[in-house]
């Protein structure tokens, strides 16, 4: 009978972080090799343009060598952060090329509460993250149908709000209500 293969140790985000920045040229090539393809994933899914994505992606590690220093662990985990910044970077070309509005704080916190739970659900083992998605599920079919929707327009299709609005054909305003509050109610029902 045959060992099983060693497991790898986990990657540890908030000393990559911290060690870029230090100066930490290599730390960021690690968090670029383990991430990246994740992260241009995410990016695809927002601008829907591979070159956008690519741009966006090469900003966005930019952004997170310059701005290591302002990552605090005590506020959230490193790879939450990192995701983050890339969908903040996508969202921001998204919102550039439709000449719209900044992102409001509400809606920014919203977006890295997002990122979090992503990040949170792939760290896990696979019994865990089936686990977790069940209850993502259960939480989510918990919502009623109009906050529930606006969420996975947000974060599943990457819509920005205005989209959303015209989609459901209801006030910007009510879709940024639901959606902020569709996701208080989300992080209640997984803690």
């Amino acid at each position: 009978m045959q060992n099983p293969p060693p497991t790898a140790a986990p990657f540890d985000y908030d000393a990559a972080l911290m060690a870029c920045a230090r100066g930490d040229r290599q730390a960021l090539q690690q968090l670029y090799q383990r991430e990246g393809r994740y992260l241009m994933g995410v990016a695809l899914r927002i601008v829907r343009q591979r070159q956008q994505a690519e741009d966006v992606l090469h900003d966005a590690f930019i952004s997170i060598w310059q701005r290591a220093e302002t990552f605090n662990p005590a506020r959230g985990e490193g790879r939450g952060w990192v995701y983050s910044v890339v969908r903040n970077a996508a969202l921001n070309m998204v919102r550039s090329g439709a000449r719209q509005v900044d992102v409001s704080e509400d809606a920014a916190e919203a977006i890295d509460d997002q990122a979090a739970l992503a990040a949170y659900a792939a760290a896990g083992d696979q019994f865990e993250l089936r686990a977790d998605l069940g209850r993502l599920e259960n939480c989510l079919n918990g919502l009623e149908p109009a906050r529930r929707d606006c969420i996975l327009f947000a974060y599943v299709e990457g819509c920005s709000h205005g989209e959303i609005a015209e989609r459901l054909q209801t006030p910007l305003g009510t879709v940024k209500a639901w959606i902020l509050r569709g996701m208080r109610a989300l992080r209640e029902c997984m803690a």
